[in-house]
């Protein structure tokens, strides 16, 4: 007999674990191991499922904190080794503001791979995998990585690309620049110091690996295209954001271009070819324009060796990636509330 005051209808409507693990997505076996506090589910995992069950009623809401009181997410930070300095800064902030970091529920690391090695970066991706509940890590676009990331979706570890993003991979979001918009940027600021008479000017990338350098050469090219014709561009040279390497690079470019008018450096190893301009005794003739504020483009902006850098603040990054990281593991879409990432152009007159 039912029980006296209960309708048919009312316990018919009564959730199952099959209808949490619909609602969240998962297994009934990972349902059963997470409301029974078994280890071995990933943290965001958890929270997905004790959300679920109070969602449709298996749990009550005011009890879901219980289930969801874990270890703190486990997020690991995939950045390229070598002289980037900007790079490097942003991989010691990451450890300098641990404390940050965990007040939000998330204890980072980084590891620093072999830079321009996309065999390597796929390999760190899917190591970190294994362990971590989350990576964010700067892309190379290369079928490798772009697989390694898919592979790591099907699992349930999500990716957040920084700086450089990836195309046609399901990483969760993407934290950087709009680099198209930021090469046309570079084009007209260039264009606007070396003015309206015919001039040479020339690039040195990174890596073309890197899409992010990919498109500022492209928006940097079509703005002088589009609106400079009298500009000329001499060439584009790859210089693996090393330092030594661009101060090779730079140093023929001057001996090749003798009226070389300007340079833009997409990636990094400004020290190179800002100490190759110096030992040539250009800094009053040759337009110098780069990324990223570090203490050697800070010095060459104070001597006159640079013009302008541009640059995103490293702290608005690591403040979104904490913010696209709780929301996967609260369930929310990944970029809500999260502002784009806005760039900031630094002349000597206006230095932080």
């Amino acid at each position: 007999m039912l029980q006296e005051g209960i309708e048919p209808s009312e316990i018919s409507r009564r959730p199952t674990i099959v209808d949490v693990a619909r609602q969240a997505g998962v297994s009934t076996a990972t349902v059963d191991r997470v409301l029974n506090g078994r280890q071995g589910v990933r943290v965001p995992t958890v929270h997905r499922v004790m959300k679920a069950a109070a969602d449709i009623g298996y749990v009550d809401a005011d009890s879901i904190g219980t289930g969801i009181e874990a270890a703190p997410l486990q997020i690991s930070f995939l950045l390229p080794a070598g002289t980037n300095r900007y790079l490097a800064h942003l991989g010691r902030l990451v450890i300098e503001q641990t404390a940050l970091f965990q007040r939000n529920g998330i204890k980072p690391s980084v590891e620093y791979i072999k830079s321009f090695n996309p065999e390597a970066l796929a390999a760190a991706l899917l190591r970190h995998g294994r362990s971590a509940d989350g990576i964010a890590f700067m892309a190379l676009e290369h079928p490798t990585v772009r697989e390694a990331v898919n592979k790591l979706a099907e699992r349930g570890v999500p990716t957040v690309t920084l700086i450089s993003d990836i195309a046609n991979a399901q990483r969760s979001a993407y934290l950087g620049l709009d680099n198209r918009s930021i090469g046309r940027l570079a084009g007209d600021l260039i264009a606007r110091f070396v003015g309206k008479a015919p001039a040479k000017v020339a690039m040195i990338a990174g890596s073309l690996s890197y899409r992010a350098h990919e498109e500022r050469e492209m928006g940097f090219l079509h703005v002088l295209q589009e609106g400079h014709p009298h500009i000329e561009v001499v060439g584009i040279r790859e210089g693996q954001d090393d330092e030594a390497l661009n101060f090779r690079q730079m140093r023929m470019l001057l001996s090749q271009h003798p009226d070389l008018a300007g340079i833009y450096n997409i990636g990094g190893g400004a020290s190179g070819i800002g100490k190759a301009i110096k030992d040539a005794r250009r800094e009053q003739s040759v337009i110098f324009i780069g990324h990223g504020l570090t203490p050697d483009t800070r010095a060459f902006l104070i001597d006159g060796t640079m013009d302008a850098v541009i640059t995103q603040n490293p702290q608005d990054t690591i403040g979104r990636a904490i913010r696209v990281f709780a929301n996967l593991r609260d369930g929310r879409p990944a970029e809500e509330d999260v502002e784009p990432l806005r760039s900031e152009v630094i002349f000597r007159e206006n230095l932080p």
